[in-house]
């Protein structure tokens, strides 16, 4: 059963000149019994967090991480110190989760800040690992982050095609965790925030699962908020749903675009 964290909701960041729409959705798959997704929308702040250890708390590793960030919600200004400091203290955190035999869950991280820069939104947006931010503008569907995996680095080396990674044996092997006795640091990417335009975050259970082409068909449809990240979950779980699959969407809208749902966020669950 898939749980949704929120219904669409709707937030306008200092200015007034636009207003964020957003919505998120997260399901354990068919095949785990633990959800060891985390997310948090928290505007002008989103995050995606995909625990890795299994019985070993990756799930209490991704818990961590979003709740490092917690503490931006709600801010007038953020800047990429903000964001920095978050990583962190989320690294802090998630070592102290190193068991007594040695054990060491981690997390990946996708985070997006919603930034003012001369006048103008911008998405700042950090990773660490393969939980992915992309962004659909114009009609063009861009992966924001870079993938911190073994699979990606063979395609860099022209060892492998993007078709020949889907069904790669390791493409849930990562190269940069938070946690899990490393010390990583984050890419940052700073992309227009143009009305009219969504961002997508999600962990790895959807771009596994279905084609970046299947997820621009989706994006594309311009359905609400809160309707398209049920579409792509369930296209996630349907295509065979072997991971944990979180998603989170944020339209960016005009203060005048009267097609902005106005609904209260759905009482849900996060793990």
């Amino acid at each position: 059963m898939r749980v949704n964290a929120t219904g669409a909701e709707t937030w306008t960041p200092a200015g007034g000149a636009t207003r964020l729409v957003h919505a998120a959705a997260t399901h354990p798959g068919r095949v785990r019994t633990v959800n060891e997704d985390s997310l948090l929308v928290a505007p002008p702040v989103f995050v995606v967090a995909d625990g890795m250890g299994g019985y070993e708390r990756g799930d209490a590793a991704s818990r961590l991480v979003v709740e490092a960030f917690a503490p931006l919600a709600g801010l007038g200004v953020v800047q990429p110190a903000d964001i920095d400091a978050a990583v962190r203290s989320a690294q802090q955190q998630v070592a102290a989760l190193v068991g007594a035999d040695g054990s060491a869950p981690g997390s990946t991280l996708v985070a997006a800040a919603h930034v003012i820069e001369d006048g103008r939104g911008y998405w700042l947006v950090a990773n660490i690992g393969d939980s992915r931010a992309y962004l659909l503008a114009n009609g063009v569907l861009e992966q924001i982050s870079r993938d911190h995996s073994v699979v990606q680095e063979l395609i860099d080396a022209g060892e492998l095609t993007r078709d020949e990674a889907l069904g790669h044996p390791e493409r849930h092997v990562v190269t940069r965790a938070i946690g899990a006795h490393t010390l990583s640091e984050p890419d940052f990417a700073l992309v227009p925030a143009e009305v009219g335009s969504r961002l997508l975050l999600c962990s790895d259970g959807l771009p596994t699962e279905i084609s970046d082409t299947a997820i621009l068909h989706i994006l594309a449809e311009d359905g609400p908020a809160e309707r398209t990240v049920n579409t792509l979950v369930d296209a996630a779980v349907a295509a065979g749903g072997h991971d944990n699959v979180t998603v989170v969407v944020v339209d960016v809208a005009g203060t005048a675009d009267e097609r902005v749902e106005h609904t209260r966020p759905n009482a849900g669950e996060r793990s």
